[in-house]
C-alpha cells in the first residue's frame, strides 16, 4: 500500500480544489463554480461536490475568491473623527455588516481641512479597494471635484455629495420635526446650538439642520432671529459655551435644538450648572438617538444611525458585487439604491415641556 491519499481518507495537509475535483470526479473549474454559486453547475454535481468539500473541510479562500472576481475583498472608510458617537457607532456597525459579507475594511480618520488635503492629494486607497465609504465628510469644492480620481466606487453615509449613492436621513427634515415639536409645546425663543470643524469646511448634516431651524422659525412667525443660532468650536465644552452665550442674550430663549444629542447633554449639563431647571427654565433637545440621551431623559430625534450602517453596508455590497455586463442591458442593479433616505423618529422625554409662566 503506497502513501498516496484514497478517497475518503483524512489528508495531511490542508485539502486543496484539486483534491476536491478529484474525489467528486469532475474539473477544478466545475468545484470553483460550484461552491461560488456560480451558473452552470448541475444541482446534483452541486451537492456531489459540496459534499466533497465539506468531507475534506476544504473552503475557498476569501483572497482567491474575491481575486477571481477582480476584487481585492477591501472596503475603505473615511471619516473626519472616531470619537463622537455618530461616527463611532456608523463605523463599528458598518464594519461588521462587511465582515459577514467577507470584505475587510480600511479605516482612515482624515481629521481637519490639512488631513482631507492630504488623503485627496495621495489618494492612499486608489487600487487597494473595491469602494470607499465617506462617512459624512465635510468636503471643500475643491476636494469633492478630487473624488473622481479615485477610481473606485464612492457611497456616501449620513450625508449627500454631488450625485454619489448615499444613505441618510432628511436632515431638514429632522430640523422640521424638532421645531415642531418645542413650537407646540409653546415655545417662542427657540435657540439653535451647532458646531463646526476648526477650518470651517461645510457639513452637509449641518447646514440643512441650520436651514430646517430657520425654515421652521418663519414657517411659525417666530423669525429666526439670527441671535439665536450659536456657533462654536467642536470640542466637549462647546454646549456649555453655546448656551453661556444664549444665556447673555437681554431675552434668552425658552428651549433649545441642539445639532447633535452629546451638545444637548453638555446644554443640560450646563444649564444645571447656572443654576436652571430642565425642562421647567429651558427645554433641550437633540439628534441621533445617542444611549446619553436615553440616560439623562432627553428629548431627541433618532437618525437609526445603525440602519443607516446596515443600508450603506448593502449599497456598497451590491456595488462591488455586481457587474454591468453580467446583466441584461447593462442595467445597474443598485439604481434603485441611488438615494436611501430612512425615516427620523421623534423621542419625547422629559427633558422638554411647555415654557413656564
Amino acid at each position: 500500500m503506497n502513501g498516496s491519499p484514497q478517497p475518503g481518507s483524512h489528508l495531511s495537509t490542508p485539502a486543496n480544489m484539486a483534491d476536491v475535483a478529484r474525489e467528486a470526479g469532475v474539473s477544478i473549474a466545475t468545484v470553483s463554480r460550484a461552491l461560488r454559486g456560480r451558473p452552470g453547475v448541475g444541482e446534483a454535481t452541486r451537492t456531489r461536490v459540496q459534499a466533497v468539500a465539506e468531507r475534506l473541510s476544504y473552503v475557498i479562500s476569501p483572497e482567491a475568491s474575491h481575486l477571481s472576481r477582480g476584487e481585492t475583498g477591501r472596503i475603505a472608510v473615511v471619516v473626519p473623527l472616531l470619537q463622537p458617537w455618530f461616527y463611532a457607532t456608523l463605523v463599528s456597525a458598518l464594519v461588521g455588516h462587511l465582515r459577514e459579507a467577507g470584505l475587510d475594511t480600511l479605516i482612515y480618520q482624515v481629521d481637519g481641512a490639512q488631513e482631507r488635503g492630504r488623503f485627496l492629494a495621495e489618494l492612499p486607497a486608489r487600487r487597494k479597494v473595491d469602494a470607499v465609504v465617506l462617512a459624512a465628510l465635510p468636503l471643500t469644492p475643491d476636494q469633492r471635484d478630487r473624488l473622481d480620481l479615485l477610481g473606485v466606487r464612492v457611497v456616501v453615509a449620513g450625508g449627500r455629495l454631488r450625485d454619489l449613492p448615499h444613505v441618510r436621513v432628511d436632515d431638514l427634515a429632522v430640523a422640521h420635526t424638532a421645531v415642531d415639536h418645542l413650537v407646540g409645546l409653546g415655545h417662542r425663543r427657540i435657540a439653535m446650538v451647532r458646531t463646526s470643524d476648526t477650518d470651517e469646511t461645510p457639513w452637509e448634516a449641518d447646514l440643512q439642520r441650520a436651514r430646517g431651524w430657520r425654515e421652521r422659525m418663519d414657517h411659525h412667525g417666530l423669525g429666526p432671529v439670527e441671535e439665536l443660532l450659536v456657533t462654536e468650536e467642536l470640542g466637549p465644552r462647546a454646549g456649555a459655551r453655546a448656551l453661556d452665550r444664549l444665556l447673555a442674550l437681554p431675552d434668552p430663549p425658552t428651549a433649545v435644538f441642539a445639532y447633535s444629542d452629546e451638545l444637548a447633554a453638555a446644554v443640560a449639563v450646563r444649564a444645571h450648572e447656572r443654576g436652571l431647571r430642565v425642562p421647567e427654565d429651558l427645554s433641550v433637545m437633540g439628534v441621533d438617538g445617542h444611549p446619553v440621551a436615553d440616560l439623562l431623559n432627553l428629548t431627541t430625534v433618532d437618525q437609526h444611525v445603525a440602519e443607516q450602517a446596515a443600508e450603506t453596508a448593502a449599497t456598497v455590497i451590491a456595488l462591488v458585487r455586481s457587474r454591468a455586463a453580467d446583466l441584461p442591458g447593462g442595467v445597474d442593479p443598485v439604481a434603485h439604491r441611488h438615494d436611501v433616505v430612512l425615516d427620523h423618529t421623534l423621542v419625547v422625554r422629559a427633558s422638554t415641556a411647555p415654557p413656564s409662566a
